[in-house]
């Protein structure tokens, strides 16, 4: 066979994908929602990717910490040199909200892809031989499900130690720093993975029962090919949706708890704990209510247009990539 019929051959293979890969991004220009929600996120990465540049971090410093005008406890507005003016103790608040961009990017995306794998390994083990298995692990994850998430999340994290000892012989140990941050994600995802467990252990439940899964039992399939080859990906659509929407709400439950005091060490650029620096200026001065305006609002709108474009673009992922609705 010489190279043009092998050229050939490849074309009309890859026909059906860019067919479907032209009809997705016709689907993305026809919803307005969407391409606000993608723009949003865009520029968010931007801002992320382009973190050292707009807020050069200081030399032989952690570039997440904040730096400090001076330690004068009242807010300054702003000004030719912090653009959004400073927080109480004078942290530079352009810097907080440019380098928290990244922090909400990796509580995210950290959070969401470590639940999703926790989830969807239960999920399948108990929807598809379900049985004592089954039973065992759904009743785990009612428990978990009984209580409010964000106590529980505070719960976990308090009772994670700051050091962890790995390996101790003798004089020698091995020990891990348990960073307040890394806390907060190891919380979340302890919280965070029984929705999900939900979710694909009932499309799990759905699909097994299709005749294809029987076919490819009677051809002789191990388990294993069964569940890589046809089960998840006709069943992971709802928690992939589900993960694009969760992101945002994963953010807001970070910050909850870094405005309670409960995250990353003072001083740290994270949005949550800019807005805990701003709770004793919300109503300014009695001669001016909206004096420092800025400690709540500009660190508020981050955080609301992050979490925004999020559920957008899950809302356009459900349209998109959603197969029993994709073509309506």
């Amino acid at each position: 066979m010489d190279i043009s019929s092998r050229w050939q051959q490849f074309k009309v293979s890859i026909l059906p994908t860019l067919k479907e890969l032209r009809f997705t991004f016709s689907r993305i220009k026809q919803s307005p929602i969407s391409v606000m929600g993608l723009a949003i996120l865009i520029l968010y990465i931007l801002i992320a990717l382009l973190a050292p540049v707009l807020a050069p971090p200081l030399p032989n410093r952690d570039p997440y910490m904040i730096p400090q005008k001076s330690y004068i406890f009242m807010p300054s507005p702003p000004s030719k040199d912090h653009i959004f003016g400073t927080t109480e103790n004078q942290y530079d608040l352009w810097y907080g909200c440019i380098w928290g961009t990244r922090t909400a990017f990796r509580i995210g995306f950290m959070v969401v892809v470590s639940s999703l794998a926790i989830g969807l390994f239960i999920g399948c083990v108990a929807g598809y031989y379900g049985g004592i298995i089954d039973e065992l692990m759904m009743r785990f994850t009612d428990i978990i499900f009984a209580f409010p998430g964000l106590v529980l999340a505070m719960a976990f994290y308090m009772a994670i130690p700051d050091k962890v000892t790995i390996l101790q012989l003798g004089e020698f140990n091995w020990t891990i720093t348990v960073m307040a941050l890394d806390k907060v994600l190891i919380a979340l995802v302890l919280v965070g993975w029984p929705s999900y467990t939900r979710v694909i252990r009932g499309e799990i439940l759905r699909v097994r029962t299709e005749d294809y899964i029987e076919a490819a039992k009677a051809a002789g399939c191990s388990d294993f090919r069964v569940l890589v080859k046809h089960v998840i990906p006709n069943s992971i659509y709802p928690i992939v949706i589900m993960a694009s929407l969760d992101i945002g709400a994963i953010v807001l439950t970070a910050a909850a708890m870094s405005f309670l005091g409960i995250g990353a060490q003072k001083g740290y650029a994270d949005w949550g704990q800019l807005i805990s620096l701003s709770r004793n200026w919300i109503f300014g001065d009695i001669n001016n209510p909206l004096a420092f305006w800025h400690v709540f609002l500009i660190p508020g709108i981050f955080i609301f247009t992050f979490v925004l474009g999020w559920n957008l673009l899950g809302d356009a992922f459900r349209d998109i990539i959603d197969p029993t609705i994709r073509r309506r």
